[in-house]
């Protein structure tokens, strides 16, 4: 290995590659193997016990078998077969115990993701940087719903309410200092002074998000992707720059901006994901990191000030403070302007590796926010005679205002998709590009179930009679109450599912028959291999699912919205008076969702206590942030960190130097996820790099999910180019496999990615070669199958050391496959 670095050092980006014969080097090839969602060991994708470390660190690292250690060294002993070498990326997703604190960050990935789901567009560069816009937004209304619940929680649940209540300070001892009763009158008894107190916990919250995001950056997101000789968008001049020294600003990934001068005869169907600064968004996710933890800290100032400016402007009150009240509130405002203003325009450019900072900006602006949150700590708690707590904390309509917003970004975001779907129509994509809309909805949920949650279920145990005091807004409870008809309708749903997945699993058994002629049938076989291919096209059924929950989503929330404002009573309530079978549905609507929103809360916890302690459960999660952080941090810096800003940076390096050092060509093989990692990582290397390379994916997700629900980055365009760009591209899949899935390339791109389906199982019945019954493999060992060996066979015999395989214009001829069908010769 290191002399593998010698050459890579020696062969600079300058630097041409070894001629063929050179150094008897040009005969090597690599395989490089990527693993998928789990991860795996060096051993088992190495296939030998001995493995060692040859390049990276416990995060992520390239392994090889221990013969193979010095495989530079020794061209001539691998003349006839490749140098297999594991890419190990699995601890970048489920390392230590800290990860549990990730599921605090769920809703910020979610809307992340919506950012990602934006539908191809034709011309349309306004609408899509105005897409990316409404992205933000929804994102920065998740960080203040979810500093806002924990001001809920401290400030006027226990601060105000509990502390402000005799029996429910009697009934809770630890709050006695803060009583006015129990403490006769104690410093910290006053109204303002519990609220500044109680502050602490929201802007706790606030310093562990900013801190998180922080850390996360530095430990995984800060690799610097490797130049490229070709310039920015491999072979395309970038735009003009702007009064910022950088490219006029666009979202991550847009299409071209205005005044993008295009190269004759270059594909215009090229991906963002091949941009040189793609995979680091430094600047971007400082920029917005400090736009957010600024918004936290107004929120929680403003919880704090606007209560006691409020009981200022009272008559008669003391003018110094009514005047020092209404400076608070207009810096607050200014404050928050400020914060839209940065996270609307967020100045970066993919077309050069953007390692500028805004470094006023970044330290300014939050140490801004925190001497406002000072200040507010400091004008609410001055002494104010007369002045009490009585019921819920004045402006308890913040929740109301944000879920209002929100409804109406989303809202804007499905007719701009809708608009961005029409200029580039794709049939495969979700929900007919509302992918992003739905997913945003569900974000924006997900954060209103948890912040509420937590508020519903500190109310029931500061005061489990419901009797000292009123509890969280309204509005809380009215979100609580909806849960059940949601759920209702996820139950129907997946009734329906389950209705068509048995009518497919009857229908494919006498397809499993006809498949194995003059074989003794066995049904029970028959039934499982068939409930096996039915179950796994429950994957192209998940936009109708989403779209449906969507939906109902936002119109039961709308509905919530509107009865909490026009009652400002609790559903029970509200009913009572009506006719009795509505006030019994209210009722069990509403104790039904508390009781729910209280499990979910205690699972919550629970799994994440679980995921603290128990490395499995905390791989079990990792698989999650495998497929949810995936992406860069473009629409929230609190989300979990992007580990293929890591993985995809280390894998091109190692393919750069590889081709660079030796004059070898590659075969990069990735399964599930690492087969999107693998075509990233392609889409990334210079193009004379790009031509000496050949993929082989199975079981890949990269055109039945990412295809379908990011198109504008995984589209039918997006994924022919990259066929055309790589020397051969082979994908494996089976009818079992719930994620993989063919490539359905539009058009005649040359010759096949996809090779029919593979057996599974590779034998129906008990045979001499196998006389127990072979498994049903779905998703899991497409090594095991001879025609992964094959596949593999042809690709390497492509790799031979004078020039790059002859690539056909038409669709290439069929050979024989081992299974019975053909397959593309590349």
């Amino acid at each position: 290995m290191e002399q593998a670095q010698q050459w890579a050092g020696a062969g600079g980006h300058d630097a041409p590659a070894p001629r063929d014969g050179e150094d008897g080097r040009s005969g090597t090839a690599l395989e490089l193997l990527v693993h998928g969602v789990g991860g795996t060991t060096p051993a088992e994708m190495l296939d030998d016990p001995r493995t060692v470390r040859v390049t990276g660190d416990h995060i992520a690292a390239v392994f090889r078998r221990a013969e193979d250690a010095d495989a530079e060294s020794r061209p001539e002993d691998y003349r006839g077969r490749p140098v297999p070498e594991a890419y190990v990326w699995c601890n970048l997703t489920s390392g230590n115990g800290t990860r549990a604190l990730w599921l605090l960050l769920l809703p910020f990935m979610v809307v992340n993701l919506a950012h990602w789901m934006r539908p191809s567009a034709r011309g349309r560069t306004r609408t899509v940087r105005l897409y990316g816009l409404l992205v933000r937004l929804a994102g920065l209304t998740l960080t203040v719903l979810l500093v806002a619940g924990a001001c809920e929680v401290a400030l006027d649940l226990v601060a105000w309410q509990c502390a402000g209540t005799r029996a429910c300070a009697e009934r809770h001892s630890w709050l006695g200092f803060l009583s006015p009763v129990m403490s006769d009158g104690g410093w910290w008894s006053t109204p303002g002074r519990r609220l500044a107190l109680a502050a602490a916990v929201p802007a706790a919250l606030a310093g562990l998000l900013w801190y998180l995001s922080l850390r996360t950056w530095r430990a995984y997101e800060s690799q610097q992707p490797m130049d490229r000789e070709d310039g920015p968008g491999d072979g395309q001049e970038a735009a003009p720059a702007d009064g910022h020294g950088v490219a006029p600003e666009e979202d991550r990934g847009t299409v071209p901006e205005e005044g993008q001068v295009t190269v004759p005869g270059e594909d215009p169907a090229h991906t963002a994901l091949g941009r040189p600064g793609f995979w680091y968004g430094r600047r971007l996710v400082a920029r917005l990191r400090a736009a957010h933890t600024a918004a936290a800290l107004l929120t929680v100032a403003a919880a704090v000030g606007a209560p006691a400016a409020r009981f200022d402007r009272r008559p008669g009150g003391p003018a110094l403070l009514d005047t020092l009240g209404w400076l608070l509130m207009a810096a607050l405002a200014a404050g928050a302007v400020v914060v839209v203003a940065v996270v609307c325009r967020r100045g970066r450019s993919e077309r050069h590796l953007d390692r500028e900072l805004d470094r006023r900006l970044v330290r300014h602006l939050p140490l801004a926010a925190l001497a406002l949150f000072v200040l507010a700590l400091l004008y609410g708690g001055w002494s104010r005679p007369g002045w009490s707590s009585a019921g819920r904390l004045p402006g308890d309509m913040t929740f109301g205002g944000i879920v209002l917003v929100q409804g109406l970004l989303v809202v804007a975001l499905a007719v701009v998709a809708h608009l961005l779907h029409r200029s580039r129509p794709d049939a495969r994509a979700a929900i007919r590009g509302l992918g992003g809309p739905a997913v945003a909805m569900l974000a924006c949920a997900l954060g209103g179930v948890m912040s509420g949650g937590v508020a519903q279920r500190v109310s029931d145990w500061l005061d489990g009679t419901g009797t000292s005091i009123d509890g969280p807004p309204v509005l809380l409870t009215w979100q609580a109450s909806v849960i059940p008809p949601l759920l209702v309708v996820v139950l129907l749903l997946c009734a329906a599912l389950a209705r068509h997945t048995w009518r497919l699993a009857r229908a494919e058994r006498d397809d499993i028959e006809s498949d194995h002629p003059g074989e003794a049938g066995d049904p029970g076989r028959t039934r499982r291999i068939a409930l096996t291919r039915a179950l796994a096209t429950l994957t192209d059924r998940a936009p109708l699912l989403v779209a449906i929950v969507s939906a109902t989503t936002l119109l039961l929330g709308a509905g919530a919205l509107v009865g909490a404002l026009t009652t400002d009573r609790a559903p029970a309530d509200a009913a009572r008076g009506t006719y009795a079978v509505v006030h019994g549905a209210a009722e069990t609507a509403q104790a039904l969702g508390s009781w729910l929103i209280g499990l979910g809360f205690i699972l919550f916890v629970t799994w994440g206590r679980r995921a603290y302690k128990d490395a499995s459960a905390r791989r079990t999660i990792g698989i999650l942030w495998d497929v949810g952080t995936f992406w860069p941090r473009a629409a929230h810096p609190f989300a979990p960190p992007c580990y293929a800003e890591r993985a995809v940076p280390d894998l091109t390096w190692r393919m750069a130097t590889w081709t660079r050092a030796t004059g070898g060509r590659l075969v990069i093989s990735g399964h599930s996820q690492g087969s999107v990692l693998a075509a990233s990582a392609a889409w990334q290397l210079e193009s004379s790099a790009r031509k000496r390379v050949a993929l082989l994916t199975y079981g890949s997700p990269l055109e039945r999910l990412y295809g379908r629900w990011f198109p504008a980055h995984f589209g039918p365009a997006a994924l022919g180019s990259l066929h055309e760009e790589v020397d051969c591209w082979r994908n494996l899949y089976r009818t079992t496999d719930p994620i993989g899935g063919p490539m359905r390339l539009p058009g005649d791109p040359g010759p096949d990615v996809d090779r029919p389906p593979l057996k599974d199982p590779l034998t129906y019945g008990r045979t001499e070669l196998h006389p127990l019954p072979a498994p049903i493999l779905g998703h899991s060992d497409y090594q095991a199958d001879p025609a992964f060996a094959e596949e593999r066979r042809r690709l390497l015999a492509r790799l031979r050391p004078d020039v790059p395989g002859p690539r056909q214009t038409g669709r290439a001829p069929s050979v024989p496959a081992a299974d019975g069908g053909t397959t593309g010769n590349c």
